[in-house]
């Protein structure tokens, strides 16, 4: 086993995880804990992994997921019979596997190919799968958000901190920093905080969810009065003030994208806006990889109206990109696969590309075949939740939980353009808004509250409808349309 670096503090908290899961899962109610176990572990667990015999590393995702699991399966093991497999659940399945082809496709192996695999499948898989046992009604992804806008504010404190004297926190608790501390140090004075996460952008962007979740149950009606003792409105100003002040243009910029658009849907009644964020980036990638759109044109109004630093960044990150592209054309259908095969290197061997986006990244691994299988198990949520909910409906409190979370979906689809911030707990939105989708064509509410158990839900309905949730092996998108 390849040892993590850092103190004795992060094996124990690693390997202790699994058991302190499990011990919420004996004293909370199984939805919640399973929102608190991910909550907290991706808000406190290290950036560490370890290397397993014969198994993937061993990260505070793989820690949270087995912990949940175990905890299921020792607490609430009906929950398992909950789940049948769908056609709305081959994306994930198509995206986890695509390492597999990568592999084979360029003759790595199947060994290589199952080991990328089980990481894919791990990282994206199985909190997909953890929120269709758990967040697949209304009531379960409200739980989700309130455990994440509590997250968020219990956050503050540790933002602040790392503002004033730099990220430290990681250091001090783990004895090792996550990621370079020279990218936390910002244009014009101060730090952006990384906090317990693996960059200052992840933590940026996870304060955004937690501000766009909150403001939105805010106007549903759907936060508590009182959060830790605390007014919730104040509690909210102060989260939203936090997070303009962490000075992260484009995170901030992804926020005011989302109220905007979540906002004016809700009023207008109209799916336009979130259709434009889905279109968004299919034309990006094909203008891109046909190159018809070189970008600079984007890189010069940046540099005219907001800042020439951002500017050059821009075109920094656009220039690489270029050449990653006709790197990645090279190759097969699946990619280059792994190993730094997908890079573009001099000819004394040395790599002068980076790649920033998730998506020419995914691009040059695994092809054309995996951007695809990507693409649509981020967005397919998005779309049967428009074709199913109605815009008006979003501020209600039944829906306005999954609605923040559709259109985040929609945004983060266009974060991966640019950036490639991996975090599962987006995979949970996107596992119960396909969850909710699925019982509310079977028929079954869409809100189950958490006391009733799955033999209670199986009465409260017609036999025939149960069965048909329960056994029906494929269920086309069309048919939810109503």
């Amino acid at each position: 086993m390849g040892n993590a670096p850092g103190n004795i503090m992060v094996p124990i908290v690693m390997f202790g995880w699994i058991p302190f899961v499990m011990i919420l899962f004996s004293r909370l109610e199984a939805k919640i804990a399973a929102a608190a176990a991910f909550v907290a572990g991706w808000m406190f667990l290290p950036v560490a992994a370890y290397n397993l015999p014969a198994l993937p590393d061993y990260t505070k995702t793989t820690a949270t997921c087995v912990g949940i699991l175990a905890g299921a399966w020792l607490f609430d093991k009906e929950r398992f019979s909950e789940f049948r497999f769908s056609a709305v659940d081959i994306p994930i399945l198509l995206w986890c596997t695509a390492p597999f082809f990568s592999s084979v496709a360029n003759g790595l192996g199947p060994y290589d190919g199952l080991s990328q695999t089980m990481y894919q499948s791990i990282t994206w898989g199985l909190p997909y799968y953890i929120a269709r046992i758990y967040f697949s009604d209304t009531e379960g992804l409200k739980i989700l958000a309130l455990a994440i806008v509590i997250g968020g504010i219990v956050y503050i404190p540790f933002c602040w901190f790392e503002m004033i004297m730099s990220p430290q926190l990681h250091r001090m608790t783990y004895g090792f920093h996550q990621h370079s501390f020279l990218q936390t140090i910002r244009a014009g004075g101060g730090f952006r905080p990384m906090v317990f996460m693996d960059h200052g952008l992840m933590t940026s962007m996870w304060m955004v969810i937690a501000v766009f979740l909150g403001v939105w149950l805010y106007v549903s009606g759907s936060l508590p009065k009182k959060i830790l003792f605390v007014p919730t409105v104040y509690l909210l100003l102060l989260l939203v003030f936090t997070t303009m002040m962490m000075k992260s243009f484009g995170a901030v910029s992804l926020l005011f994208l989302g109220l905007i658009v979540i906002f004016l849907t809700n009023k207008m009644k109209l799916r336009i806006l979130i259709l434009i964020l889905l279109v968004t980036p299919h034309l990006y990638i094909i203008t891109r990889t046909t190159g018809t759109w070189d970008g600079r044109n984007l890189s010069q109004f940046v540099a005219e109206k907001i800042s020439e630093e951002r500017a050059q960044s821009l075109q920094f990150r656009l220039d690489n990109e270029t050449i990653l592209i006709d790197k990645a054309l090279q190759g097969t259908f699946f990619g280059w696969g792994g190993f730094g095969r997908s890079r573009v290197y001099d000819d004394k061997g040395k790599d002068i590309s980076i790649a920033d986006g998730l998506w020419i990244i995914t691009l040059g691994q695994n092809g054309i075949y995996g951007l695809i299988a990507l693409i649509i198990a981020v967005q397919l949520p998005v779309i049967l939740f428009l074709l199913r909910v109605k815009p008006n409906r979003w501020n209600e409190q039944q829906w306005a939980a999954p609605a923040v979370m559709a259109v985040f979906l929609a945004i983060y689809m266009i974060d991966n353009l640019l950036n490639s911030m991996i975090n599962p707990i987006y995979m949970l939105f996107s596992g119960g808004i396909i969850g909710v989708m699925l019982r509310m064509h079977a028929g079954i509410p869409a809100s189950i509250p958490e006391v009733e158990s799955s033999v209670t839900i199986r009465q409260s309905v017609p036999s025939h409808s149960t069965t048909r949730f329960i056994t029906e092996p494929e269920i086309s998108p069309s048919r939810f349309i109503n």
